[in-house]
């Protein structure tokens, strides 16, 4: 059974920073690329940042560029986002996806995902 189950989230003030981690199981995810997304209330689901498991090319979305960072281990199957200068235009919650085929800046190519985590950023 594929799992991906994402961990990391919390409050944390304005300027703070946090990294969130998605475990991954169940199968291989070489040829994989993992996205992150955010969904904030009453909006629709957006893109983080996404990472190709085998070459380790990296995607951000505008509003991460410069603050964010993803990254993955091979040897622990997980992938991570390290989001720094933390705003409360960040709160939401933050899922983990996992996609083979397709645009990565679409949800719609994604087979897989986390449960998600909550990011609560406070001014």
């Amino acid at each position: 059974q594929v799992q991906l189950v994402e961990s990391g989230g919390g409050l944390v003030q304005a300027g703070g920073s946090l990294r969130l981690s998605c475990a991954s199981s169940g199968r291989t995810f070489s040829s994989y690329t993992m996205g992150w997304f955010r969904q904030a209330p009453g909006k629709e689901r957006e893109f983080v940042a996404a990472i190709s498991w085998s070459r380790g090319s990296t995607y951000y979305a505008d509003s991460a560029k410069g603050r964010f960072t993803i990254s993955r281990t091979s040897a622990e199957n997980t992938v991570y986002l390290q989001m720094n200068s933390l705003k409360p235009e960040d709160t939401a919650v933050y899922y983990c996806a996992a996609k083979y085929l397709g645009n990565l800046y679409s949800t719609q190519n994604y087979a897989y995902w986390g449960q998600g985590t909550q990011v609560t950023v406070s001014s």
